[in-house]
């Protein structure tokens, strides 16, 4: 007999910090709880700082980390809708909208200024130190770093989410090792400063066999990765033709070493044998190309036929209904072609996958928009400038006397963690990491600009 998915008996609705004097009211759940702790939170507001893809100040139209968490929420939610719907196991036990809707919106709390420049600066000064990575200071923010809950001993317990919720926003199942070497990638999972709360969430959601289960991922973890790679695949691309950085006629006529990185990057992710032309397809269908015309048309019939293609495709760049007609088009693709394989045993395990046609779809756009930017002179240039200034405000915050730029909370925390260096490490990396692209720009022009800056405006 199958189980349920969210066994009553089990700690799915607890907390690591039992709130005994939080206002209960029947009508409002403790998921519906979480979801407003997120929403209010500073670290969800300080998203908006952020850049997903062009700096906010290029243009008001583009996403940042903040529109694009509002988007992953979305379509996270329009997957466990449709799956309740289709699907008799889950009429009879629905998905928890409420679930993946949070950790949409949670899923990219952790990212630092630049993005995954700054991402990589910050790991390559905490490599002795523990290390850094977006999805584990995700789980540092809502679990300790949020000013939300602290009990009287004062240990910080941050936003104190349910386990459930903590639960969908695990996506690597592996503690990152406190030292790694100088030419050691970049490594995904969670904190050793965490280790024990993994295990409470897993035994929470689990129940007492949590130490078999091989790799911890949730449903609800699933659902909002597959609609952060939806959202990725197609937003993204919306932005780069809104910029005129990518049109429908470059892409298909996209060098071959582009098209040839692209299908090795994709044939790595899948584990499956995706060929240039095969990139080239997936984009001649999505813009509707058909085979030119053949040698019994006139030169004329074939100029009018050019013509009317390229018209098309100048649409896509030039118009916003065209835009959103086609992301759009892609994202309900995408989410009819959920599938889910449900675990009998502990449906909380059951695998979500897409088709795999169209998982391949959603991996080409995801990888193409992504390489074709960053391997432009006009993408390279402030991403480089990214990586130095997070890691020159790091050196200066970890040398000497350092710790006296920071504000005084963060400075208190420093200093009360004297002889641990490694702590007051994690200290100055929370902080830099929590700053917006903004604020790192101009902390480091307080350090090394030319120009002098007010000793009145706070840190």
């Amino acid at each position: 007999m199958t189980k349920q998915l969210y066994p009553p008996k089990r700690g799915n609705e607890k907390r690591e910090f039992p709130e005994n004097g939080t206002d209960e009211r029947a009508w409002r759940s403790n998921y519906s709880r979480d979801y407003a702790r997120v929403i209010h939170s500073a670290a969800f507001r300080r998203l908006q700082g952020k850049t997903q893809v062009f700096p906010g100040h290029e243009s008001d139209f583009f996403r940042n980390r903040l529109t694009h968490s509002l988007e992953v929420s979305q379509i996270a939610v329009g997957i466990a809708e449709r799956l309740n719907h289709l699907l008799p196991f889950f009429q009879a036990n629905p998905i928890n909208t409420q679930v993946c809707s949070a950790a949409g919106l949670i899923h990219d709390l952790g990212h630092p200024p630049f993005g995954h420049n700054g991402e990589r600066a910050l790991d390559d000064a905490m490599r002795r130190h523990g290390g850094f990575e977006g999805n584990a200071q995700t789980l540092r923010i809502v679990a300790r770093l949020e000013k939300k809950i602290v009990d009287d001993a004062g240990r910080p317990f941050g936003l104190n989410l349910t386990f459930r919720t903590l639960a969908s926003i695990l996506k690597y199942d592996r503690e990152i090792p406190r030292s790694r070497r100088p030419e050691d990638k970049l490594a995904k999972g969670y904190y050793a400063d965490e280790a024990k709360l993994v295990a409470k969430i897993k035994r929470a959601v689990l129940g007492s066999d949590w130490t078999q289960v091989k790799e911890f991922k949730t449903i609800e973890c699933q659902i909002m990765d597959l609609a952060d790679d939806i959202a990725y695949s197609t937003f993204d691309l919306e932005d780069s033709f809104k910029a005129e950085f990518l049109t429908p006629a470059g892409i298909l006529a996209s060098s071959d070493s582009l098209l040839t990185k692209v299908a090795e990057e994709v044939s790595e992710a899948l584990g499956d044998s995706v060929t240039a032309l095969d990139v080239l397809d997936v984009f001649g269908k999505i813009f509707e190309v058909d085979t030119l015309p053949g040698e019994t048309l006139g030169q004329e019939d074939t100029l009018t036929a050019f013509a009317q293609r390229f018209k098309g495709y100048r649409k896509l760049t030039s118009s916003g209904t065209f835009r959103t007609k086609l992301s759009s088009q892609l994202v309900k693709e995408a989410i009819d072609s959920v599938e889910v394989d449900i675990n009998e045993r502990d449906p909380t395990l059951s695998k979500v996958t897409l088709e795999k046609k169209a998982q391949r779809r959603v991996e080409i756009l995801k990888k193409y928009t992504y390489i074709a930017t960053i391997y432009s002179s006009r993408v390279t240039i402030p991403e480089f400038r990214g990586y130095e200034v997070v890691k020159r405000i790091f050196e200066a915050l970890a040398g000497n006397r350092g710790h006296l730029l920071m504000p005084d909370d963060v400075r208190g925390a420093f200093e009360a963690s004297k002889g641990n260096h490694d702590r007051q490490m994690r200290i100055i990396c929370d902080f830099v990491a929590g700053m917006t692209d903004r604020y790192a720009i101009e902390f480091y022009g307080r350090l090394h600009g030319d120009t002098a800056q007010s000793m009145f405006k706070p840190i």
